[in-house]
């Protein structure tokens, strides 16, 4: 089970690298790559599948649990960031063989959202 959970881990950060790294790498144009709606919906999927497999498999050490609540917060930022990402491929698939202008608000919302999702995993 350590092993699945540790692999599980990898997609999880491997979705957020996707995330962040679409994000600043589109600063400069209009558009979003599409790559970051993928990146959110790996990272959400990994995540929930971490936490049920660490649950079943008793991957934690006694004690060193991480709390429930903390785990709320960031499924529901992935949640909220998966949806946005979403609207934004679609809102970009409009022009531009998809990676048409999205709207900045959306975009940086996006970026700051997954900054958010980062600083609570470390700090909490």
């Amino acid at each position: 089970m350590e092993l699945l959970y540790n692999v599980l881990v990898v997609l999880h950060f491997v979705g957020w690298a996707i995330v962040l790294g679409g994000y600043l790498a589109s600063l400069r144009t209009p558009g979003l790559y599409r790559g970051v709606f993928h990146g959110a919906a790996t990272a959400l999927v990994a995540g929930v599948l971490m936490v049920g497999v660490a649950e079943t498999g008793d991957v934690w050490a006694e004690g060193e649990e991480p709390s429930m609540g903390k785990i709320g917060v960031k499924l529901a930022v992935a949640l909220v960031i998966a949806v946005l990402a979403f609207l934004a491929k679609r809102q970009g698939a409009k022009r531009d063989n998809g990676t048409g202008p999205v709207a900045p608000g959306l975009k940086h919302t996006i970026g700051a959202l997954t900054l958010v999702n980062i600083v609570v995993a470390v700090f909490w």
